[in-house]
């Protein structure tokens, strides 16, 4: 699937992820303005197509962050 077939929600994360680098779950939400529901649905559809990286946190290792895999393609809104 490309950039074009994700919801909204998930082009607006990768775009974030995108354009400012990895971040956690609470970031993309805070960043995003997305509720924090939308923002792991919108993660959930990321992994499903293989367009992020989800890397172990060694600062906190409660929370997750999250990558673009490519991330000089921005997704079209």
């Amino acid at each position: 699937m490309t950039g074009s077939g994700l919801p909204p929600s998930s082009r607006t994360v990768l775009n974030l992820l995108d354009s400012s680098g990895s971040m956690t779950h609470k970031e993309l939400v805070s960043r995003s303005n997305l509720a924090p529901r939308t923002v792991r649905y919108a993660l959930k559809k990321l992994k499903e197509n293989h367009l992020i990286i989800e890397k172990f946190n060694f600062k906190d290792a409660r929370q997750i962050i999250y990558q673009s895999r490519n991330p000089a393609v921005a997704v079209p809104a």
